[in-house]
């Protein structure tokens, strides 16, 4: 393919930016933006689908608008009246509604409360370009909320009079409501400019369909896919084994919601089938649990013999299973069994499914193909998901790199080939890809191998299913981990890691989720001398005895970087009915010495190459190498 020349690239500049004025007026907003100072990003991960409480975050901006509301009115309203602001920005129609059940959305309410909300607007706006701003706001209001946050005072204050005038006949024409609706929605949108996602919108909670719908209403967002995130998107893929570890995740957490009423997958074919099979089981969901674990454990045994470059041949259990006995041996030692019939397995090839499990499985892989739902939740999950992002100088990821004993990036040969570090992310990235839109067997064979493989960078562990559901001894339970769990914690190898993604940058991090920091027990998410930060404090409410808190969001400013942890959310009624609200504790792990501006990010960068772009157009047309299009007058 022939390369464009310089001045081929300058002409067809030139069809945007057709005179000298042009491009003098387009330099001239570029250099401005440059010197504004950059978003607020915002880092979440490990939401394991409990709605509520992120859905609260989000709305809330992880504490940023009450922080806001105090800096701008601490001196002019009470605490009561701040906390019932920031309630209205988080739920106004919901506030709203209780308001006018107490009969005080008075006109004389309605005006003060306007002008509350478009002074944060402002002080929220400073940071960024006009467009931008007008970019932010709700398209059906954005002329009226572009000339309120725009009015300024002057000699005989008819911009004053003028901003009174459109906030009384807004109010005289019962558009209250609406205004302060599409403020809500602004002031959120200002709060964070951008929205990264850290991996585990799924797992133990019941409502990650309702987060994504969530997430899919962002503006600015990146996901990082988790384990969960995978195994759900194997599962959409049509992938037995992901299909079966989804079903039997769901039914052992007692989060069948998702599937049930999120995605229509019907779990009746497998209960019916499992109480039959199991009749001694009296409740009809853990006869499921059962029959799911077994066709599950045998789906999986069959991806292990297919592929003996996972080297997972030690999960390969039923082979070491004294049927009669009820026992196992593993490295040469015998464990009894917990007392479990298995009435679909032959001794002979026990990883073959029965003709019934076959058709129950393959029923379930049609429902999951064709839930027109779902299948739109995985599809945004690839257009805005990858397996890491590098930006702003962050490396993001959510679960490891492999690392060998010694620290060292470690090999995995897969077909033959041998990847590492950068390029095994890279290679595990187009697989997954390929495993959904053209569904090869080996490739969606992968999709269970990321979910978990030892050298999975999704899992990084040894996940012992099989011991912790039929053997006693616990001690069997435990599960590996890769030596990346143990090297994070070195700066040394944090700074390696960075340097193989090409981040040379003193400042770069590492932002990881996938282990709750235990916080009760003195963990902190700052590891390796400030180079990683693990920023899974425990959403799931599962984890909150574990972990002592109940979520982490990292901020990072034009001032450095803090970290939130959250408390527990307790419920949306309690926040409408006591304006209370999520408590978080803030704390700086990183300040700039000098604030920074977008010159400084990423963005910043493609603009300068624009600019350099745009310096070389004008050049062209002063030396009349391209020749200016003026607009003919008529």
């Amino acid at each position: 393919m022939e390369q464009v020349t310089q001045k081929e690239y300058l002409e067809l500049l030139a069809e945007t930016y057709s005179t000298v004025q042009d491009v003098c007026t387009e330099i001239i907003n570029l250099q401005a933006i440059l010197n504004l100072p950059k978003g607020t990003e915002h880092f979440l991960s490990d939401l394991h689908g409990e709605y509520e409480a992120f859905y609260h975050i989000l709305n809330n901006c992880s504490g940023v608008i009450k922080e806001k509301v105090e800096y701008i009115f601490s001196e002019r309203l009470s605490k009561e009246e701040r906390s019932e602001l920031c309630t209205l920005i988080y739920y106004p129609k919901e506030k709203l509604e209780r308001l006018k059940e107490a009969n005080r959305t008075t006109e004389e309410w309605y005006a003060f409360t306007l002008n509350c909300l478009i002074e944060l607007a402002k002080f929220l706006s400073s940071k960024y370009t006009r467009s931008k701003v007008r970019k932010a706001m709700p398209k059906e209001y954005s002329y009226i909320l572009d000339e309120l946050l725009h009015a300024q005072k002057d000699e005989e204050n008819n911009q004053v009079v003028y901003h009174k005038k459109i906030i009384d006949t807004l109010i005289s024409l019962k558009q209250g409501d609406a205004i302060i609706s599409a403020l809500a929605v602004l002031i959120k949108r200002l709060s964070v400019d951008h929205l990264h996602i850290v991996g585990d919108i799924f797992d133990r909670g019941s409502r990650a369909d309702a987060i994504l719908d969530l997430l899919m209403q962002q503006r600015n967002l990146d996901i990082q896919w988790g384990n969960h995130d995978i195994l759900w998107m194997g599962a959409a893929a049509g992938n037995l084994a992901c299909i079966a570890r989804v079903v039997r995740n769901s039914v052992n957490y007692k989060n069948i919601e998702v599937l049930e009423k999120g995605y229509g997958i019907s779990l009746r074919p497998l209960t019916l089938f499992a109480e039959r099979i199991y009749p001694e089981c009296k409740d009809p969901m853990r006869a499921t649990f059962e029959a799911i674990s077994i066709m599950m454990l045998k789906l999986e045994g069959q991806i292990v013999m297919r592929h003996p470059e996972y080297n997972m041949e030690d999960r390969l259990l039923f082979n070491q299973v004294d049927f009669e006995a009820k026992t196992i041996t593993i490295d040469n030692k015998v464990y009894p069994l917990k007392d479990l019939e298995f009435p679909t397995i032959n001794p002979e090839s026990p990883y073959d499914l029965t003709d019934e499990e076959q058709e129950i499985i393959e029923e379930l892989a049609v429902a999951f193909l064709e839930g027109e739902r779902l299948q739109r939740h995985v599809k945004f999950l690839y257009e805005e998901g990858s397996m890491y992002k590098k930006f702003n100088g962050n490396l993001l990821f959510h679960g490891c790199i492999p690392l060998n004993e010694d620290g060292s990036l470690k090999q995995v040969t897969i077909n033959g080939r041998a990847y590492y570090g950068k390029n095994y992310m890279d290679y595990a990235d187009l697989v997954a890809r390929r495993a959904y839109f053209e569904k090869q067997e080996s490739d969606l064979d992968f999709m269970w191998y990321l979910w978990c493989g030892s050298d999975s960078p999704l899992s990084g562990r040894i996940i012992k299913t099989f011991e912790s559901m039929l053997i006693e001894d616990k001690e069997t339970w435990k599960e590996p981990r890769n030596p990346y769990f143990t090297y994070y914690l070195k700066e040394e190898t944090c700074r390696m890691i960075l340097r193989e993604f090409g981040l040379y940058n003193e400042n770069a991090h590492i932002i990881n989720g996938h282990t709750p920091v235990e916080v009760i027990k003195g963990e902190s998410p700052v590891r390796a001398n400030g180079r990683l930060f693990v920023i899974d404090g425990g959403f799931c409410r599962n984890y909150h005895e574990k972990t002592g808190i109940a979520g982490y969001t990292l901020i990072y400013n034009s001032h450095g970087m803090r970290i939130k942890a959250h408390q527990k959310f307790e419920s949306m009624e309690k926040v409408l009915d006591d304006n209370s609200d999520i408590k978080s504790n803030s704390r700086f792990i990183e300040e700039e010495t000098k604030r920074m501006m977008v010159a400084d990010t990423d963005t910043g960068r493609k603009i300068k190459q624009q600019i350099t772009h745009l310096e070389k157009l004008l050049d062209a047309y002063q030396q009349g190498i391209i020749v200016q299009k003026h607009n003919k007058k008529i």
